[in-house]
Order: C-alpha cells, then structure tokens, then sequence
C-alpha cells in the first residue's frame, strides 16, 4: 500500500501535466492556427475555374480554350452510383462525422509513429478535409498543415451543408488529363456524359483522386484496374450494389481512352479570333478561367460547306497539276515490322482530311495500304488515275494504266475518304480562303483562312494581303458612273503605255487574252473583264479622284497605289476587305462592319460585351438638322432621341438669344444606329445589274449551275496567275474566294478566278442558298432604261433595227443619235 500511494499520486499529477500541456498547445494552436484560416463564406460564391467556351449562333461548339477541362455539375444531377463510388473510396462515413472522422485519423496517427514521421501514410483525410486542402492549403506534408487541415474542416463543416461540400468536391477535384470533376473526366476517359456512364467507369473515376496522373486508365491501366475493382469491392461491402452489378462490373474490360473537347464544329480560324478579343477585352486568366460564353454569327451548316468547298476545291486544282510522288518511303526490310511501321505512321500528323498510309501490296487494279491503328484499306485504279506525273507547273505526263505505275510497297502517302471508298491524294501546295458574310448586317457566317488550321495558323481571310486583280474594276466602274459615265459610255480597248508612279516605270496592260476589241460599252467591257477600259477610265477621272472615290468601301487610302495599275487591282487586300466591299453593291449602297461575335457572358449569364451593329435602312428618312423641323434630335449615349416638340421650339429659341443650348429631356427608345451610305441607291443597282450579266453571260458563266436569278459577282486574276479570285453575292449573302500560293509562285497556265476559285463559290453557295429565296432589288427612283444603239452607245429612235435596253441615271442620258449619222460617230462619254 505504501508503495502504490505514491504511484497513484504521481499519475494524477502526470494526467493533469498532460492535460495542461494539452490545454495549453489547444490555446496555442487557437491563438496561433485559428485566427489565420481563411473564410468559408467564399466557397460559397466559388467561380470554378472553367475554360472559356466559343459557341455557333446555332449552338455548336466550335472552341474550348482553357487550362483546366471542367465542366460544373449540380449534386443532384449527378448519378447516385457515382456518389456512392467516390463515398466508398474516400470517405465512407461522409454523412456522419463532424468533418474528421476520428477512426481514420487515430489509425493515421498510429502509422505515423511507427514510420518515426519519415514518410507519408495511407489514411486519416476525409472528403471536408481534402476540399480544405484543394480550395485553401498547399499539398506540404507537415503536422502544422495537417492541423490547420483539421480546423478548417471543422469549420467548412459548420457553415456548409453535407451535399454542398460533396458538390464541390466532385467538381473540383483533378482527375488526371487536366480533367478536373467528375464530368470533365467523364469526357476525357470515355467521351460520356455523366448519365452514360456504366457502374464500372464510374468506379474507374472514383478511383482517380488518390493518384490521378500515375494511376489513370490511360497512363497506368494496370494499377487503375486493381483501384476500380477494390471500389466495386467495397462498395458491394456496403451494401451499394448487389452481387450480380459487382460480377458484372468486375468483368468489365479496360475501355478508357483520351477524348479531346468535344468540338462539334471546325472553324479553328473564327474561333482564335474570338479568343483573342476575349483575351483583349478581359485579360488572360479571367479569359481562360472563368467560364466565359462566347456566342459567334457562325452558321454551322455554312461552316461546313466551306470547309468542305475550300478542301475539295483545293484538291481538285492539285490533281490538274499531277503526281509529285509519295510523302516518304520505308525500307522492305521494315515492312515486316508492325510496331516501326506504326511508329511511323503515327509520327505523320493527319491534315484536313487527308491521312498518312503505307502501302503495303500493289497489283495492277488495286492496292492494299495499311492506316495508322492497323487498319487495312485498298484504292483502285480509278482512283489514282489523275495522277499523271507532275512534270512542271505547266505540265504533267500520261495517265497511269496500272496501280503499279503510281505506287510501290513501301511508300508513304496520304489518303482521303470519297463515299465508301479512299482515294489517293497529296498535300496542296496552294492555298485558299473563304469569307460569307449577310450583306444587310455584317454578320459572318462562313469563314476558312487555309485547308489545316493545324498545319498553318496563318488566317488567310484576314492576314493574306493580296492583289484582287479584275475583282477590283467594280469599284473603278462605281467611280465612273458618278463621274458622268453610263453603263453605254464607249472607252477604247486599245494598247496604252503609261508611266506608273506606283511602279517605277513604264507599264503596257494588256488584257488576258492578249487581244484588243477597241471602243466597248462599259457594261461589255465589265462582262468580259476587259483591262484596257478599266485604266482609261481611272486616268480620265484622275487617280487622285479615283483613290479618294475608293476609299468609301472601306479600302485605306494609305494602301491604294498611286498610279493607273489601281485600275486593275493591284492594291493588296485580304478577302474579307473585299466581301465587306462588294457587300455595299449588294445591299444598296451602305457600308457594313464585318461582325462574328454577337456576345461574351459570363459564368452567370451577364453580358460582358456585346458587338454594337450599325445597320442599313434605305426607307429611313435623312436626321434633319436641329433647326428646320418641329421636332430636333438629341445625341445620348445610348444613340439619337427626340425632344419633344415643344422643347424643340425652346430649344431654338434659347440658342437664338444666349447662344447657348441647355439639356433637355429625352423621350422614346434610343433611335437605331444606321449604317452609313457609302454609294447611292441608284450607282449601286446599276453596279448589281452590270455584275449580274458577269454571271449570265461573262466570265462568272460557271455560276449558273446554281440555277438562280439572283447572282452577281466578278472573277479576278492577277500577273503571272498568282492569284485567282471570284466575289459575288446572291441571296443576301456576299461570299468572297480566294486561291493561291503562300509563297507567290504561278499557280500554272490556265489558272484563272472563273476556272480556279469560282467552283470553289458554287460548291458552297450550293449549300449557302439552299432553301433561301431569290433576293429582289427593285429599281430605285432616279433610274431609267432607254433602247440604245449598241455600236455607238448613243439613244436610238423607236423602231431602230438591234437597239437594246440600257439603263441609266435619269439625268444622265446619253444623246438621241442621229439616223444619218454612222454608226461610227463618237459621242461626248466616249474616251480613246
């Protein structure tokens, strides 16, 4: 007894030492640890960091730009099986500890005394825990971290409900492939919604968190497997699943694979456009984090035709120029080789859609080729029977009559899809661009900058400056009716030497078919694109006047030539400058802004930026000046509104005796902003009509195939056929085609914008005005039409054997011809 006594009495003093040590490393801890965790308030309005999303105006995706792949899902919207698949794994008894489960923690404890704190243990973080870590702390292992883990998920448990940490722990945490959430990993693993998921994939996502870029099904299959089948395990332990879904899902093979953002439709070229005003406007990191929503004036359906317009257009102007032969070759004794082969053939990049092949078997009808993947395909003879040998530019050998005559095993090239079939093919080494535009509005519907986005990011439509050649004479012809020409004014065709500041010497145009047609109504000389016509008439308006007149399409002063050589475009431009140009003859004379953004939002639906849209009205009254009528206009800045008459009266009366105007109040919605007009009602039908004879019977023939009354446009080719070109419009709808070479080089003999870019045109006005009616452009007042003799221009009298209608401004009639004049009398709008 005397020996137990003073036993007892130092295990009291012992326990209320260690008690007192605790109180005290408690208060410590409190003062110290407490009053620097961070507020939970701030989960609560949580902005995930969500990548920025570019959409159609339909609603296609066309974009996902962002660091972190995440897609945000409610709770309750996610699958039960899920949840109880993560539960399971992490944290089993979520729904009943205070934030620490004790369990965990004291077996954590333990495993860590015994490790003498030389490493990390298995165990002891519940899922509050892991949000307090991810949203708050760093991943450093150390005591005071796990505390400061500890306290904090205390504190997220008293101020948050149950199901929202679970929520934001299911779209928060990172699951390997830069997936972060369950739903971004659903997409990235099988390329599934969270609803398609199958039991076993959602317990192959619930097994992620613990090692997400070791251990995923892609990275580290083996281990992800032994991972999925203990969940299923435990979770047939719990009670979740019965023994048959536990059977079944066990037996469930492997099928992950990387899936890309789920892009529904290719307009790579808008949507970096987007991208970088949105980058702009709003900087990076909010840019490509916080769930931005841009919504473009894309049509996908026009996207898709001129994208499969510029590829096959493109194809079919490289297969007039032959065979350069295959890509690269493998040597025979590598033929026997799956695994090189495959390497190699997955080291060539796909472009558009043209995919890399071996050829494995030639036989005089058919071949066997071998796709990336190990897929076996076979072309035959009517397939490569374009690939006549390239020989130059200009020239290509004898078509082939065996298979063998193009290809030989080993040979690396590329393949396209042509129905059920494949065809051989080859890289382009031209280029080409697209631009479709609404004439009315501005709005972008279709836009192509080059075959690959990936293969050059180079914008085309956008970037490429180039010359339009004869797509320019519309703007000169503009000039001239404005400047006292009609469309029946007679200019000579004839050779003409003229020194060109802009060129530095003397400059001989000719036409492209090098022949002369002397004196030539101008609505002739614009349907057979005749050169000589266009450079008389700019030097007899002046080139001053004639750059100045220009410039109202939008064209900068700065960039126009400075000689006679305008007259047959050889300013340089890009192809969207042009289809914004042509789109004033199309709509009636008004300037138009290219648009292809309607919107940026935010994650919540606010407006972030809106594109401000001017547009044409040709029935709206001109804005009178402040002091003729009863009712004046006052500038806000929302746009124009009236004042009150009344106000008005006052208002005039007050600036007559002070000189000075006070403010007023303004009435009714803001008035539209307008387009600017640019070309008169009457310059611009005359243009239209001139241009649609271009289409019926001029060098833009290629065009009716469409079967429209509508068309108008004009083609263009420029020196050394380097560029070829059609612009038109029809349907309200003003598409501009380009085709050439990055590096300036001849595109061939024969290459011109009516047989080179035109088909790519009508391959997607095709599609374009599918569906659409014929645009009417009424005769605007101020317009007449009068029978003319067609030799001399000149009125001709009722009755007068082959005069023909011509239309003209209503005070600009040419003279009444004389009958006892010939027909060779000149007339005054005659130039020579």
């Amino acid at each position: 007894m005397v020996r137990i006594k003073p036993l007892i009495v130092f295990s009291i003093r012992l326990f209320f030492l260690l008690f007192a040590l605790g109180l005290i490393g408690v208060v410590v801890i409190w003062l110290t640890i407490v009053p620097s965790l961070p507020s939970v308030e701030s989960l609560r309005d949580l902005k995930l960091q969500v990548p920025l999303r570019i959409y159609s105006t339909d609603g296609a995706l066309m974009a996902e730009i962002g660091e972190q792949r995440r897609r945000p899902v409610a709770l309750d919207d996610m699958p039960e099986n899920l949840k109880l698949a993560f539960l399971s794994a992490e944290d089993d008894r979520f729904y009943r500890h205070p934030g620490v489960d004790w369990r965990g923690t004291t077996r954590a404890v333990w495993l860590y005394a015994l490790s003498m704190g030389r490493g990390r243990v298995p165990g002891g973080s519940t899922i509050t825990q892991q949000v307090a870590r991810r949203f708050f702390l760093s991943t450093d292992y150390s005591v005071t971290r796990k505390l400061r883990e500890m306290l904090l998920a205390f504190k997220i448990e008293r101020e948050l409900e149950k199901d929202e940490i679970l929520e934001l722990y299911l779209n928060k945490e990172f699951l390997g492939h830069r997936a972060y959430g369950v739903a971004a990993a659903a997409q990235v693993y099988y390329g599934k919604t969270l609803e398609d998921l199958t039991l076993a994939e959602m317990a192959m996502i619930a097994g992620l968190p613990k090692a997400p870029s070791r251990d995923n099904p892609i990275s580290g299959p083996e281990r992800a497997m032994i991972r999925r089948n203990w969940i299923l395990g435990r979770m047939l332990e719990l009670g979740h699943i019965s023994e048959d879904a536990h059977a079944s899902a066990v037996a469930q093979p492997n099928t992950a694979s990387f899936h890309g953002p789920v892009v529904e439709l290719e307009a790579p070229w808008i949507a970096e456009m987007v991208r970088s005003d949105v980058v702009e406007r709003v900087g990076a990191e909010a840019a490509y984090s916080e769930g931005l929503v841009a919504l473009t004036t894309i049509d996908s359906d026009l996207q898709r035709a001129a994208v499969r317009a510029v590829r096959d257009g493109l194809v079919a102007y490289d297969r007039r120029h032959g065979w350069r032969g295959p890509e690269d070759r493998m040597p025979a004794e590598a033929l026997s080789d799956d695994d090189r082969i495959e390497d190699r053939l997955a080291s060539i990049r796909p472009i558009a859609d043209q995919q890399p092949a071996l050829v494995e078997q030639v036989e005089a009808e058919s071949a066997r080729l071998r796709l990336a993947g190990g897929e076996s395909i076979s072309i035959t003879l009517e397939s490569v029977e374009w690939a006549r040998p390239f020989l130059n530019i200009n020239a290509v050998g004898s078509a082939p009559e065996t298979v063998a005559d193009v290809l030989e095993p080993g040979d690396i090239v590329r393949v396209r899809r042509a129905g059920e079939g494949w065809q051989l093919a080859q890289l382009p080494e031209a280029e080409a661009a697209l631009v479709s535009m609404q004439a009315g509005t501005g709005e972008i519907r279709a836009l192509v900058g080059g075959i690959d986005f990936a293969h050059s990011q180079f914008n085309r439509a956008t970037q490429s400056q180039r010359q339009p050649g004869s797509a320019f004479k519309p703007f000169i012809y503009a000039a001239a009716l404005d400047h006292g020409f009609t469309p029946a004014s007679r200019v000579n065709d004839a050779p003409v030497v003229v020194n060109d500041p802009s060129m530095e010497r003397e400059w001989k145009p000719t036409n492209f078919s090098q022949r002369f047609f002397g004196p030539t109504r101008l609505r002739e000389a614009m349907v057979n694109s005749r050169n000589l016509v266009s450079v008389r008439l700019l030097m007899d308006m002046g080139i001053d006047t004639g750059r100045d007149y220009v410039t109202r399409f939008g064209f900068e002063r700065s960039k126009l030539p400075n000689g006679p050589s305008m007259a047959l475009g050889s300013a340089a431009i890009t192809p969207v400058e042009l289809t914004a140009a042509y789109a004033v003859f199309a709509n009636g004379g008004f300037e138009v802004e290219p648009q292809y953004l309607y919107s940026v939002r935010d994650a919540d639906g606010e407006s972030i930026l809106e594109t401000e849209w001017r547009l044409p009205c040709p029935d709206c009254p001109e804005i009178p000046p402040p002091n003729e009528p009863e009712t004046a206009v006052e500038e806000s800045p929302d746009g124009p509104r009236q004042i009150r008459p009344e106000l008005a009266r006052e208002k005039i009366s007050d600036a007559d005796e002070s000189g000075t105007e006070q403010d007023y109040e303004l009435v009714g919605p803001p008035r539209p902003q307008h387009a600017e007009r640019v070309l008169s009602g009457q310059t611009a039908w005359l243009i239209d009509s001139m241009l649609g004879d271009v289409v019926r019977r001029g060098t833009g023939r290629r065009a009716l195939a469409l079967e429209r009354g509508d068309l108008a446009g004009k083609t263009g080719t420029t020196n050394d056929l380097r560029d070829t070109w059609f612009a038109g419009y029809g349907g309200d709808l003003v598409t501009v085609v380009w085709l050439g070479r990055d590096d300036n080089e001849s595109l061939g003999s024969q290459e011109q914008g009516g047989r080179t870019a035109l088909p790519l045109w009508v391959d997607f006005m095709a599609t374009a005005l599918e569906g659409r009616p014929e645009s009417t452009r009424p005769t605007p007042i101020g317009l007449t039409r009068a029978l003319i003799d067609p030799e001399t221009g000149l009125r001709a009298r009722p009755g007068a054997p082959g005069a023909v209608h011509e239309w003209f401004h209503a005070d600009n009639l040419p003279p009444l011809s004389d009958p006892e004049d010939s027909g060779e009398q000149a007339d005054p709008y005659e130039v020579y």
